[in-house]
C-alpha cells in the first residue's frame, strides 16, 4: 500500500503523538456514535413511562436512530467525494451534538422518535469517515493496530452504552444519555478540525443520483415504518404492514438494480465484486444482527420479567467489558501472525457457545451465573470483528475505501435494526403461544390453589400467583427459544467465514 499524499506531494501520514491523538479523536466520535445504539436500551421502561407509552413504543427510539443512521451510512462514499471526508466528519458530528440536545429536551414521544432520526442521519457518516481517516494518516505498517485500537472502541460502545444509560436513567434521569453527547462530540470536531484541517480529501463534483437517492429513502423509510408498527399491527396479518414490507423490498431491488447500473451511483456497490469484502459484510450482517438483539433481548427480560434496575441490568453486560478491551489490541497482532480466518471462526465459536450457554437459564438464575457468558463474549468479539473490519477494508482499492466502508456499516446497522424487531417480536409472541401450552398441560393446579389458601392466602390472591408463575416461565421458555436460534446463526456464521479468500495481511 502506498503512502497518501496531499496534492502537493507531501505525505499526509502522521507519526508519534499526532498519530496517537489521530486514533483517540476518531474512536472517541465512533464510540460515541454507536453508545447511542444501546445507551437507551435499559432506559426504555423510563422513557416509556415518562411519555405514557408501552414498553414496545419505547424501543421506537432505538430503531428509530439505527434505521435513520443506516440510510446516510451508504450515502457515506459519496459525501466524502462531494464535500470531502474532513468536512463530512465535522459537518455530522456537530450535527450529532445539536440534535442531541434536542433528543434530550423532547417533551412527547413523536418528538423524540424524530430527534432520533435526525441524530441518527448525523451519525451515519461518522463511522465510515473515521475508518478512511485512519486508513489514510496511519503508516502502512501500522495500519492493523490502528484498526484494532479503533475497534476496541465499536466493541466497548454497545456494552458501555447499557451500563451509562442505566446508571444515568435510575440517578439523574434518561434525558442524561443524550446531553452526555455533547462535550465528547464537541471535543471531536474540535480536536478534528485541528489535526485534519490541512489533509482534506480532493473533491469531484459528481451529478448528484436523485434517482438512487430517493430509492434509498423510499426503501429505508418505509422498513423503518413497518419495524416501528409491526408489533401493534400483528404484523403481516395488517395489510398495512405488508405493504410496507413490498415497498421496502421493491424499493432495494430497484435501488440495486439503479445504482449498478447508473454512471455515477451514490452508492458504489460495484465493491461487491471483491470477495472478501461480500464475505466480510455477509458475516457483519448476521453476526452483529444475533449479537445487536441479544444485548437488547437481554437486558429487557432483566427489567420486565426478573426485578433488575436499569443499572443492575447494565451491570450484567458490563462483564463483556473486561476481556473485551484487552483481546481488541491482542486480535490485531496476531492476525498479523495467523490466518484471519482462523480468529474469526474461533471468536465466533465462542460468541455461539457464550449465547447458547443461556439457553439454560432458569427464573432463578442467579447474577454470578449470568457473568460466565458475558466473559466469554467479551473475548470472542475482538477475534471476529477486529480481522473482518481491517480484511473489509483491505480486500478492496484504496479509492473504493470510504464507500466499502459505508456499505458493510449499513449493512451491520439495518442488520441490527431488524434483528431486534424480530426477535423481540417473536420473543412476545412466543411467551403468548408457550403460556397457551403451559394452562392447557397444568395437572393438579387445585391443589396448589388449596395449599395456599391453607396457608392463609385468599383465593383471588393464590390464583394470581399461579397466573404470575405461569407467566413467569413461559417468558423463561421464550428467551431460552431466542437464545438458541441466535446461537445457531452465529454458529453457522463460524462456517461461513471460510469462503473468504486466504488474506495477505499475514
Amino acid at each position: 500500500m502506498s503512502a497518501p499524499a496531499d496534492p502537493d506531494g507531501g505525505s499526509l501520514q502522521m507519526t508519534g503523538v499526532s498519530l496517537a491523538a489521530a486514533i483517540f479523536i476518531l474512536s472517541l466520535a465512533t464510540f460515541v456514535v454507536i453508545l447511542d445504539t444501546t445507551i437507551i436500551n435499559v432506559a426504555i421502561p423510563h422513557i416509556a413511562g415518562a411519555f405514557a407509552a408501552s414498553a414496545h413504543e419505547g424501543t421506537w427510539t432505538i430503531t428509530s436512530y439505527a434505521v435513520a443512521e443506516a440510510f446516510t451510512i451508504p450515502l457515506s462514499g459519496w459525501l466524502v467525494t462531494r464535500f470531502g471526508v474532513v468536512r463530512t466528519f465535522l459537518a455530522a458530528i456537530i450535527g450529532f451534538a445539536v440534535f442531541s440536545v434536542l433528543c434530550g429536551i423532547a417533551t412527547s414521544l413523536p418528538m423524540l422518535v424524530v430527534f432520533r432520526v435526525f441524530q441518527g442521519l448525523c451519525g451515519g457518516p461518522l463511522m465510515p469517515a473515521s475508518q478512511t481517516l485512519i486508513m489514510r494518516v496511519t503508516p502502512p505498517h501500522r495500519v492493523e493496530l490502528a484498526m484494532g485500537l479503533w475497534m476496541m472502541t465499536t466493541i466497548l460502545a454497545p456494552i458501555a452504552g447499557p451500563i451509562l444509560g442505566g446508571t444515568l436513567a435510575d440517578s439523574v434521569g434518561w434525558r442524561w444519555a443524550f446531553y452526555i453527547n455533547i462535550p465528547v462530540a464537541m471535543l471531536c470536531a474540535f480536536g478534528a478540525w485541528s489535526l485534519f484541517r490541512t489533509r482534506e480529501t480532493q473533491v469531484s463534483k459528481q451529478p448528484i443520483d436523485y434517482v438512487g437517492l430517493v430509492l434509498l429513502a423510499l426503501s429505508v423509510g418505509a422498513l423503518q415504518i413497518m419495524l416501528d408498527n409491526g408489533q401493534n399491527q400483528d404484523w403481516f396479518a395488517s395489510p398495512w404492514i405488508l405493504g410496507l414490507l413490498i415497498v421496502a423490498v421493491l424499493g432495494f431491488v430497484t435501488f440495486i438494480i439503479w445504482e449498478l447500473t447508473d454512471d455515477h451511483p451514490i452508492v458504489d456497490l460495484r465493491v461487491f465484486r471483491h470477495r472478501g469484502f461480500a464475505v466480510s459484510a455477509a458475516a457483519m450482517s448476521l453476526t452483529f444482527g444475533a449479537f445487536f438483539a441479544s444485548i437488547v433481548l437481554l437486558p429487557l427480560w432483566l427489567q420486565t420479567n426478573m426485578g433488575y434496575t436499569s443499572t443492575w441490568a447494565g451491570y450484567v453486560l458490563a462483564f463483556q467489558a473486561v476481556f473485551g478491551v484487552i483481546m481488541a489490541p491482542v486480535a490485531a497482532i496476531l492476525m498479523t501472525r495467523f490466518d484471519p480466518r482462523i480468529l474469526m471462526s474461533l471468536g465466533l465459536v465462542i460468541l455461539a457457545l457464550a449465547i447458547l450457554y443461556r439457553t439454560g437459564y432458569a427464573s432463578n438464575v442467579s447474577f454470578e451465573a449470568m457473568i460466565l457468558p458475558q466473559l466469554a463474549m467479551g473475548f470472542g468479539i475482538p477475534l471476529f470483528f477486529v480481522p473482518l473490519m481491517t480484511l473489509s477494508m483491505t480486500s478492496v482499492r484504496p479509492e473504493e475505501t470510504a464507500a466499502a466502508s459505508g456499505l458493510i456499516n449499513f449493512l451491520r446497522t439495518i442488520a441490527g435494526a431488524i434483528a431486534t424487531a424480530a426477535v423481540v417480536s417473536a420473543w412476545s409472541s412466543s411467551a403468548t403461544t408457550l403460556r397457551s401450552d403451559l394452562v392447557g398441560t397444568l395437572r393438579h393446579s387445585r391443589d396448589f390453589l388449596e395449599k395456599l389458601g391453607d396457608k392463609g392466602l385468599p383465593h383471588g390472591q393464590a390464583l394470581g400467583s399461579l397466573d404470575r408463575l405461569v407467566q413467569d416461565q413461559s417468558v423463561m421458555l421464550a428467551t431460552n427459544h431466542m437464545f438458541l436460534l441466535l446461537g445457531a446463526v452465529v454458529g453457522l456464521t463460524a462456517i461461513g467465514i471460510w469462503l473468504m479468500p486466504k488474506s495477505s495481511v499475514n
